[in-house]
């Protein structure tokens, strides 16, 4: 059996709250240039770079300036990501140099996106419309009417109150009284692979501290444990004000740092948050 010969690649990592993220310059290829299992390899963090994804930078698709795609930690590939799409927006920014433009246009497989690098060095990001309908999310569960709010969900014993919401990507939200008690590595996977949520599910558990400040841990669908997740905030946000726990604007504390949410009149989220340089090279793959 012939063997496939290695290539190699350029890349340079970024990070946003520490979820980290190696970015690749894709723009001369409509698909990605690293397969799934070689973004494994790169992103295992004792035999290759480490990081929880590969997001690739294509060209733009309908008029828009670019196109995101992201495989996670495991091979899998996501509909987006918050807090990769901030990095992202800071990658282009550093590749166009002084044509670089201070908001930018992505189509992702959760729709368009579209991210404002700020003056203070800060990215906010459009999130579009939270997507509240079992079928959007998608789960099995029902919740008198069409959202899941406060359902009762059997997981690891215990009866937990979920609420969901798809940021395009699917989210459970739970609210507990002390995040540092939940034993993130047990209960994240059961809840990933839970019956109810045919496509998976990233899982966010929420300690409220007043109605403008919560603080967040997340285990993310195809990555584990994360110190950030952007869309989670998003949704988690979305989940406090539902069950009448928060404001339309709060800041999400999470184990990397905090995000600004905002839920707008409109009913559009905005994400606020920081997205850094970690360093370039190259790998073998």
């Amino acid at each position: 059996m012939s063997q496939t010969p290695s290539q190699t690649l350029s890349f340079v990592k970024y990070q946003g709250l520490g979820n980290d993220f190696i970015l690749v310059d894709n723009r001369h290829a409509p698909s990605p240039i690293v397969t799934p299992e070689q973004a494994t390899l790169m992103c295992d963090r004792h035999f290759g770079i480490g990081a929880d994804g590969v997001i690739f930078a294509l060209p733009g698709q309908n008029g828009t300036d670019y196109t995101m795609r992201i495989y996670n930690s495991d091979g899998s590939e996501p509909e987006m990501c918050g807090n990769g799409i901030r990095c992202m927006a800071r990658f282009l920014a550093d590749l166009e140099g002084k044509n670089a433009k201070s908001s930018y246009t992505v189509q992702t497989l959760a729709g368009l996106i579209t991210p404002k690098i700020e003056n203070n060095g800060q990215i906010t990001v459009d999130m579009g419309k939270p997507r509240l309908s079992p079928a959007e999310i998608p789960t099995t569960l029902t919740g008198g009417g069409n959202t899941v709010i406060a359902r009762s969900l059997e997981v690891a014993g215990k009866t937990w109150a979920v609420t969901c919401v798809s940021m395009g990507n699917p989210h459970c939200i739970t609210f507990v009284d002390d995040v540092s008690a939940i034993n993130l590595e047990k209960v994240g996977p059961l809840f990933e692979t839970h019956v109810a949520f045919p496509s998976k599910i990233n899982t966010e558990f929420i300690e409220v501290v007043n109605p403008g400040y919560l603080k967040m841990r997340v285990w993310e669908r195809g990555a584990g444990i994360t110190l950030a997740c952007g869309t989670g905030a998003c949704a988690a946000l979305v989940a406090a004000v539902l069950n009448g726990k928060c404001d339309r604007t709060a800041t999400i504390e999470l184990p990397g740092g905090p995000l600004k949410i905002e839920w707008a009149a409109d009913d559009r989220i905005f994400m606020t948050g920081p997205a850094m340089l970690v360093f370039a090279g190259a790998m073998t793959i």
